[in-house]
């Protein structure tokens, strides 16, 4: 992915239930591309539990918005033609389209069944609580809305590996590994292993399921003519799962070239990088060790040592495989969880203005949600100076606990040197190297008035405000 590219997350998960989300993809596909937005990743597309979910409580991967089915025809989002239309209007404008897929798990069942199961210890679920019995599973998928269209496949039990929920007792919360069934190996370990996380598992092991889901990705392509996926709670899905489909819709589409990006949500780069080798590296992973660190400084009142906000990050280990972000539709709902909202245009210029990463800006951040406010003037800025600025060889000066910077030299196309200087302290300077003798730099966030000089030797002493960032560029 040449890292120029920059997604954009074009939802946030309290987005009225009002079927208006598509509509307003294809209304703003030209002003996000005119931004400097290259790529939008849109919500699940697929007929969730109800009208309101996010789209996570994955019901029919085959309806986009077509069947009357779990109470209407349309998603959260809208129709299957305003889908295309959506689809169709990015493209006119230059944008790629990413759709989120949910691959672990089914809900919304439309009838149960009785099958006999395991109790399992959810603290380590390789270990048995108690003995084989009989539950009654909301794990029988028909699809009366849609019948057999573009798919025949009506799902059972023998489709899925776990649950946790028993219609019998009418009681949640205990897992049960169904009949014959085991849980996934290439999983996280965590919980002894963490195959299961909600609704009916879909069992890999499935060949019928398996093939379903492979038909589905040709299917997606086909229909909507996607450039790539993000694939949601990947670190619970067998990793060779997704290797195989990769591969598979490689190959039924060799003229495409497809991004994808999984959330594996974890803070070890190790375990991330883990998870890259088993997949052939065919997926990008998005870069929590780094937000965690962004959400630590912006939390951190000064204390955290910004000279160490580089090391120990997928974007330090595998750069090109590193989806930068700052902000997404799980923490944003819980500022504890998010990183502040003071320090989010510092860490938006982290992530845009490197040399490293493929960074996604936040729907929410940009446009303000939740009671959450605006930062498009800011982030406006820096996409500009991301676009126009953030070319050529990187120095880096991470030398100090609370202010820290970097300089952009330029290239051939691009040839005006950047300097950019943050601080998550008290206002500061740091002398850098853009190889410009006697060159004058403005700020282009506004935040400091005037111009400065480099020396004779390509050097400036280049400054920001307390808690803020400043971005020169050359003039």
């Amino acid at each position: 992915m040449a890292n120029q590219g920059t997604m954009m997350q074009y939802f946030h998960w309290d987005l009225p239930a009002n079927g208006t989300l598509w509509n307003r993809v294809a209304n703003e596909a030209d002003n996000l591309a005119a931004a400097g937005i290259t790529a939008l990743w849109l919500p699940p597309p697929t007929k969730a539990v109800s009208a309101s979910d996010v789209g996570y409580g994955a019901y029919d991967l085959w309806d986009l918005g077509e069947f009357d089915q779990k109470g209407l025809v349309r998603t959260k989002y809208g129709t299957r033609a305003e889908l295309e239309a959506a689809v169709r209007g990015a493209h006119a404008a230059g944008l790629k389209v990413y759709l989120d897929v949910v691959f672990n798990h089914k809900g919304g069942a439309d009838a149960t069944e009785r099958v006999r199961a395991t109790p399992v210890n959810p603290d380590n679920r390789n270990q048995t609580v108690g003995e084989e019995r009989e539950i009654e599973t909301w794990t029988v998928f028909d699809f009366p809305g849609r019948g057999d269209r573009y798919s025949s496949l009506k799902w059972r039990w023998r489709h899925f590996d776990a649950v946790d929920y028993d219609q019998i007792t009418r009681s949640a919360g205990t897992i049960y590994r169904l009949r014959e069934k085991r849980f996934e190996t290439s999983v996280s370990s965590e919980f002894g292993n963490f195959d299961f996380l909600l609704y009916a598992d879909i069992d890999m092991d499935s060949e019928e399921a398996k093939a379903d889901l492979h038909a589905w990705g040709e299917w997606i392509v086909r229909t909507l003519d996607v450039d790539g996926f993000r694939f949601d709670a990947v670190k619970h899905v067998r990793s060779f799962f997704f290797r195989e489909w990769l591969r598979t819709l490689g190959e039924r589409f060799p003229a495409k070239t497809f991004f994808s990006v999984g959330e594996h949500f974890t803070g070890d780069p190790a375990t991330l990088d883990r998870f890259l080798q088993e997949t052939e590296r065919r997926m990008s992973l998005f870069d929590f060790p780094l937000f965690f660190k962004l959400r630590a400084v912006s939390h951190g009142n000064g204390n955290f040592d910004m000279g160490n906000l580089v090391s120990n990050t997928l974007v330090a280990q595998s750069p090109d495989q590193a989806v930068t972000f700052v902000s997404n539709h799980d923490v944003f709902r819980h500022p504890h969880e998010d990183v502040a909202d003071w320090f989010k245009p510092l860490a938006y210029a982290f992530i845009l203005l490197r040399d490293q990463g493929y960074p996604c800006v936040f729907y929410g951040d940009y446009y303000g949600a939740s009671g959450r406010p605006a930062h498009r003037a800011d982030l406006d800025v820096l996409l500009a100076a991301r676009r126009d600025h953030a070319h050529g060889p990187q120095r880096n000066y991470f030398d100090h606990q609370n202010v820290v910077g970097w300089t952009r030299l330029g290239d051939a196309d691009h040839p005006k040197a950047m300097a950019v200087v943050m601080s998550d302290g008290p206002g500061g300077e740091k002398t850098m190297f853009v190889d410009r003798p006697h060159a004058e730099f403005r700020d282009v966030t506004g935040h400091i008035a005037g111009t400065l000089t480099s020396d004779g030797n390509g050097n400036g002493a280049f400054r920001c405000d307390g808690g803020s960032v400043s971005v020169w560029v050359e003039a």
